[in-house]
């Protein structure tokens, strides 16, 4: 009976995604539906759609269980910080401006954004080269929490669970475009809001409430970490400083992310921007402060964790192990939601970005509309494919290699991209010479992480911390290297800054003048 409630909760679910996607068909007949769905996405929409691609499953088994057996109950703060700074500040600060000036500049994805801004094809081409390989093993990555969740609810092969997530995502988004990921990534994301607070309530009533588990987290010691008592239950728990970098690559690095920024692309006004801040806001502290916050007590369970055996990623799924089968079932859909949300963004910001970016500008000939997304549509395809063999593949032979590659991808990416889309929207003075140092920087740093690591200080050998400093690296390289090179053609900042201050005509009814 509690296999046929697992089962029939999965099929409605999986129905439910592909009909959405067949619905929504309409909206992707042209090249700017099917990327940005016409520009005119709700708030409701658009937050989700933020919201869920920002979180996945790697934050719910991997970074939740991870960080929270380091930090204890103090890894809330990530949670709290993605919500204040990765989703509130980045629609204050870049919402607005991002809508504005891709759509001056006709620009429906970053790299097109860098190449008509800075009027640079080598800049448009390097920065599709660094989406393509980054976000390739990104992708792979969020098969990974599902392994031990399906393993503990089904006793199924990893394999088929692959299969199974990455057929139903292709479908949908190939079918459906950017509309029919958005509509989807919002009743995936009510699913993420229930599931997080029922199983949140569950996990802590199984130790005795919530004062009950703080008390026991309190007494957990682990010498190997910290001698201090009770520093799990602790504000900033027993190693603030990594947690400030945690806090960094999380929250500020979405500001960097081609398929978070992308979200701001397609939203439809104005009003809609602040809506829409308030509501992924709200989205991001249940769900990520949820997660950080239930992982945090993962030390209460070390009795049943086998770190050894199963790594930070067998510590969510034990957790979870006890409960009765419907949450199960619920959480098995939570993490499938978060997954799938967050794939279908990525393989639709990857496809667009190589079909627009990259293949267009080298055909010969002119590449018409509906050629355009039949590309799009088959590389959707084969992004699909190749990060779902990538999982298999580490998963049967735990290639380190390529568990490392996806550490690093977030880092190069946020680090790549986010100091020069910033100064690219807000100063005037940036150069594309200082875009091209940036990247260079970023994604050399990130790759030499992986290889020589050892090397490195010992506060970058992590790959989190040596993200975040190649973020913050780039506020400073930016703006010193614009200086000290050529200013851009006038006529190009004057036209791209020109979104911002358009001159609108109204009318004016007669009137009686004043007498004089």
């Amino acid at each position: 009976m509690d296999l046929f409630v697992k089962i029939a909760m999965l099929v409605v679910f999986f129905g439910v995604m592909v009909a959405v996607g067949i619905y929504c068909r309409r909206h992707s007949t042209d090249v700017n539906g099917f990327v940005l769905g016409g520009r005119a996405v709700g708030p409701w929409l658009t937050a989700f759609a933020y919201g869920t691609s920002y979180f996945s499953a790697v934050i719910f088994v991997g970074y939740a269980g991870q960080f929270g057996w380091k930090y204890g109950i103090a890894s809330t703060w990530v949670g709290i910080m993605n919500a204040l700074l990765g989703s509130m500040l980045a629609w204050a600060v870049l919402g607005r401006r991002t809508r504005i000036m891709t759509q001056h500049l006709n620009s429906a994805t970053m790299p097109q954004f860098f190449g008509s801004r800075f009027d640079s094809r080598s800049l448009k081409v390097v920065a599709s080269a660094i989406i393509f390989i980054f976000l390739i093993p990104y992708t792979a990555s969020l098969y990974n929490g599902l392994s031990r969740l399906f393993g503990m609810a089904f006793h199924i092969d990893y394999s088929i669970c692959v299969i199974a997530m990455a057929v139903l995502t292709a479908v949908y988004v190939i079918v459906g475009g950017y509309m029919a990921t958005a509509v989807n990534d919002f009743i995936q994301g009510l699913i993420m809001l229930f599931g997080i607070v029922a199983v949140i309530f569950a996990v802590l009533k199984s130790q005795g409430g919530l004062m009950s588990a703080l008390d026991g987290l309190a007494r957990v010691t682990d010498d190997s970490v910290a001698t201090t008592p009770g520093v799990f239950a602790s504000f900033f728990g027993p190693d603030p400083v990594n947690l400030l970098g945690v806090v960094l690559l999380t929250s500020l690095g979405t500001w960097g992310l081609p398929q978070m920024v992308g979200k701001f692309y397609a939203i439809k006004s104005e009003k809609a921007i602040t809506k829409g801040m308030i509501i992924s806001t709200f989205f991001a502290i249940v769900v990520a402060g949820g997660c950080y916050f239930l992982g945090g007590f993962g030390r209460l369970f070390s009795d049943k964790i086998d770190l050894a055996a199963g790594g930070f990623d067998s510590i969510i799924p034990t957790m979870l192990s006890g409960l009765p089968a419907i949450l199960i079932a619920l959480v098995v859909i939570l993490v499938l939601s978060a997954s799938m949300s967050t794939l279908s963004s990525l393989v639709l910001t990857s496809s667009s970005t190589l079909t627009l970016d990259f293949i267009k500008p080298a055909m010969k000939k002119e590449m018409g509309e509906k050629r355009q997304l039949s590309v799009m549509r088959v590389l959707i395809a084969v992004f699909i494919v190749i990060s779902a063999v990538i999982a298999i593949i580490q998963y049967r032979s735990n290639v380190s290699f390529i568990a490392q590659l996806m550490g690093v991808s977030w880092g190069a990416l946020a680090g790549a991209f986010l100091a020069p889309f910033l100064y690219g929207l807000y100063w005037k003075r940036t150069t594309k010479a200082a875009c091209t140092v940036n990247f260079i920087f970023s994604c050399v740093v990130m790759i030499l992480n992986i290889f020589f690591r050892s090397s490195f200080p010992t506060l970058l050998q992590s790959p989190i911390n040596a993200g975040a400093f190649c973020m913050l690296i780039g506020f400073v390289i930016v703006p010193i290297v614009s200086m000290l090179t050529k200013a851009p053609a006038k006529e190009l900042v004057e036209d791209a800054f020109s979104s911002y201050e358009k001159k609108v005509l109204v009318p004016q009814k007669d009137a009686i003048a004043d007498e004089e």
